[in-house]
């Protein structure tokens, strides 16, 4: 009987190779069927922390990200900021635009500084293994659902232009604050669904010896 905790950092391991394009490279170090499932994932996490490339291929990736999330943080901060202030919006519009800027902001204060640990991590080595296997889980399933929430948002901002347009007087009669909040909930409801698929894409084969 496998042990769930296992298959959980499998499913993790196996996720994550998949968002740096690794099954490929990786061939056929990823399929240890005689192997339990607490090796495989050390494995998979020795194989992910391990760089083929050159320290400084990835410290410029490391610092880029960092600076980066230096200014989407300070942009995004100052556009809340502003936001706050406006009184002439319509409060719908303008609660599409504070969840984009929170949205972004998140970006720059969570996945892409765990994004440039990772990469900074990559320069160690496996000396640090643990810790920049945690920074890739974290940095992709972060950058996934902040990334999808931020571009449903967009795609809803759009959508309200458009009916701002369209509908005339009859516009904010349609669009209000409860529906709007709805919408906002539901996309991040969608987006932590869309990054947990892997899960259902890995467990399932497994349990039937696929």
């Amino acid at each position: 009987m496998p042990n769930p905790s296992d298959n959980v950092l499998n499913w993790a391991a196996n996720a994550i190779a998949d968002t740096f394009w690794m099954p490929h490279a990786l061939g056929p170090h990823l399929k240890m069927e005689n192997s339990t499932g607490s090796e495989e994932s050390k494995s998979i996490r020795f194989l992910l922390c391990t760089s083929r490339s050159s320290g400084s291929h990835w410290v410029s990736l490391s610092v880029a990200n960092f600076f980066f999330s230096l200014t989407a943080f300070v942009g995004n901060t100052l556009i809340l900021v502003a936001l706050n202030k406006d009184t002439s919006l319509h409060p719908p519009s303008k609660l599409l635009y504070r969840c984009l800027a929170t949205t972004d902001l998140l970006v720059g204060l969570i996945a892409q500084p765990s994004i440039g640990l990772y990469f900074t991590l990559l320069v160690v080595g496996h000396r640090l293994t643990d810790l920049c296997f945690y920074a890739a889980v974290i940095s992709t399933f972060s950058f996934t659902i902040l990334t999808a929430v931020s571009l449903q948002t967009m795609t809803a901002i759009s959508v309200d232009r458009l009916l701002a347009l369209s509908l005339g007087v009859r516009y904010r009669h349609v669009v209000t604050l409860r529906r709007v909040r709805a919408l906002f909930t539901f996309f991040c409801i969608t987006s932590i669904a869309f990054a947990s698929m892997s899960f259902l894409k890995y467990t399932i084969p497994k349990s039937y010896n696929y």
